[in-house]
């Protein structure tokens, strides 16, 4: 088929990679602007940007997605069917009601669960042992167009966001492509979306917020569903420190208060929680590289009783 594939991410490549393969005719591809970077602030294209230039397409970059003459762009190139995976803004109705056999987006969750920017990290932030991708016909609203297919994976336990995001970019890779081959048949199911909905927003810088007076399972299920990005963080004497990597021992210490080191040593620095104990096993000092903890404490000594995010209100005991 004739398709526009609009996408931005490293989540979206596989599918874009996916259409090719299947040898569907990708008449452009639509992707954000070009953006400044890292510390050097260089202009960067879009991880979509990239692949779509290695495979010779056509690339589009709208400032926004409802010019009046971009949209004219997009009719006059008479796509079939355009493909919606990760783009970041929400299509007007002028371009939902352009295609014939409709915009089908592919979404990183079970549909109707966790609707929004960030289904990935705020499943696995909420300890979900299943995840997936669903294909479905976007409408006007967000994320509630019928359904289309689903296909479940589960959520190891010492899965981080990244290890998610991967399998579910190539889960929603092959399930795209089998979307478009039920489409062209005309036998793709339409099916309303039924349920209650739950919703997962777009990360906030406060959201990365370590809060020491949870159980130390919800930390540890924030620390990996913050790796590799943005990172969990918390404070140490003033520096901001992320967590990378986190385990909850049996072993408790009684008495220790949200937030207070118990311990410091090659094992991990042991610290309070408000049920239980967290061990940190790899981190990361402002201004510094990821460590092991044991790496970081030759260089740094970290005293028992120290607090970390003592100087945050929403860190240790006011948490």
């Amino acid at each position: 088929m004739r398709v526009v594939f609009m996408g931005t991410p490293d989540f979206a490549v596989a599918s874009l990679q996916a259409l090719a393969e299947a040898g569907h005719e990708l008449i452009a591809v639509v992707t954000r602007p070009d953006r400044p970077r890292g510390r050097g602030r260089i202009n960067t294209p879009t991880p979509v940007k990239v692949a779509a230039r290695a495979l010779g397409l056509p690339v589009l970059q709208p400032l926004r997605i409802k010019d009046p003459e971009f949209i004219g762009t997009l009719g006059g190139l008479a796509p079939e069917v355009v493909v919606v995976v990760a783009y970041g803004q929400i299509l007007p109705v002028e371009i939902l009601s352009l295609p014939p056999l409709g915009c089908i987006n592919v979404h990183a969750s079970l549909l109707p669960e966790y609707r929004g920017a960030a289904p990935i990290h705020w499943a696995v932030i909420n300890g979900e042992k299943e995840t997936g991708v669903t294909t479905i016909y976007m409408d006007e609203g967000m994320d509630t167009g019928d359904l289309i297919l689903k296909k479940s994976i589960p959520i190891q336990e010492t899965d981080t966001v990244g290890a998610v995001h991967d399998r579910l970019a190539l889960a929603g890779s092959r399930l795209l492509v089998e979307t478009l081959r039920l489409i062209r048949l005309g036998k793709a199911p339409r099916i309303p979306q039924t349920g209650k909905p739950s919703y997962a927003p777009l990360l906030k810088a406060e959201d990365e917020q370590i809060c020491w007076s949870k159980p130390a399972r919800e930390i540890y299920n924030h620390v990996r569903g913050m790796n590799p990005w943005p990172g969990a963080r918390t404070t140490l004497q003033g520096r901001v420190l992320k967590l990378w990597r986190t385990s909850c021992p049996a072993q408790g210490w009684v008495g220790a208060r949200p937030g207070e080191i118990v311990a410091a040593g090659r094992q991990g620095i042991m610290v309070g929680t408000g049920k239980g104990m967290l061990s940190i096993q790899e981190l990361q000092l402002q201004g510094g590289k990821r460590l092991e903890a044991a790496a970081l404490l030759r260089g740094n000594p970290i005293p028992a009783g120290t607090v970390l995010g003592s100087d945050n209100l929403a860190g240790g005991e006011g948490c």
